[in-house]
């Protein structure tokens, strides 16, 4: 492999890797050589731009800590993360579509029982949320594992919150014989994706807008049922047709209800103006030879 060119590189390359023992290893790694190459072809990369994309990567690599991956915000606000998902989880229309898991997921969360109150004793605007989980058919799903957090009435999720040490706004909740499930929190609200990085800097480059809308996440797993990862979002958001990790969908929209005191389903549980979100869940069975 001597006097190679601009012609002959990219099989020169993808020749050193013929022994791969991993058939997949091998078909990816061709793949994304020759991917990358044909971009650098495609924009007759220069040296200097070919060194400020280095030290894109590298800074990028340096922002991720234990509660922050910037890789991961990197993927997400290219599309890369939802373009996974869509090829990883395609489902019928009538079923609950998956979204972007996102960044902030904890294993450690609390276990709580029906219509706890999950939000720590932080402040907002009560939230009241009544789901179910059903199948394709409308059978309830009973003992379905439901993961829920969500941000606070300022955008931060427990993380990010000064001083919160506890988790908070996130719990494991068990659906009942109906397949019902419920909680009680503080309405989440809009907030900024992470600026202060690499990410930060392609969104500004670009013109887009760091604001996420509004958003419940939910895991849902059941024995023999496909796991969904999603999120619901509130109708009147105003950046719903902006979300810089595209992790919006129709399906996804719902109306939050929002009740002044002394009126509305939960009157007697609050002095004070307070949300109401129903949703109902539809889960796809797993195929018979899916592992567990």
């Amino acid at each position: 492999m001597r006097d190679l060119t601009s012609d002959t590189i990219t099989d020169a390359v993808i020749s050193t890797m013929r022994d791969t023992k991993d058939a997949r290893v091998a078909e990816i790694l061709e793949s994304l050589v020759r991917h990358l190459h044909g971009f650098v072809r495609d924009v007759e990369l220069t040296e200097e731009e070919w060194a400020r994309g280095v030290d894109f990567l590298t800074r990028t690599g340096q922002m991720c800590t234990s509660t922050r991956q910037e890789f991961i915000l990197l993927s997400d606000v290219l599309g890369i993360t939802t373009l996974v998902d869509s090829l990883s989880n395609r489902r019928p229309t009538e079923t609950t579509q998956n979204s972007v898991l996102g960044p902030f997921f904890r294993e450690d969360r609390p276990h709580h029982a029906d219509a706890a109150d999950i939000s720590g004793g932080l402040p907002g605007t009560p939230l009241f949320f009544e789901g179910r989980v059903v199948s394709r058919a409308g059978a309830p799903v009973a003992d379905a594992a439901v993961d829920v957090w969500h941000s606070d009435g300022d955008g931060h999720y427990d993380v990010e919150v000064p001083g919160q040490a506890d988790p908070a706004m996130r719990a494991l909740l068990r659906t009942d014989g109906t397949g019902h499930f419920g909680f009680r929190s503080i309405r989440p609200s809009s907030y900024p994706i992470p600026g202060d990085g690499p990410v930060g800097e392609l969104l500004g480059a670009t013109g887009r807008s760091p604001m996420r809308p509004a958003h419940v996440h939910l895991r849902i797993e059941a024995e023999g049922f496909q796991r969904v990862t999603t999120m619901l979002f509130p109708s009147d958001d105003s950046y719903l047709d902006t979300d810089p990790v595209f992790g919006v969908k129709e399906s996804l929209i719902t109306s939050y209800d929002t009740y002044e005191a002394g009126a509305g389903p939960c009157r007697e549980l609050t002095d004070g103006p307070y949300t109401v979100l129903r949703h109902t869940f539809v889960l796809e069975p797993r195929p018979a030879d899916s592992p567990g």
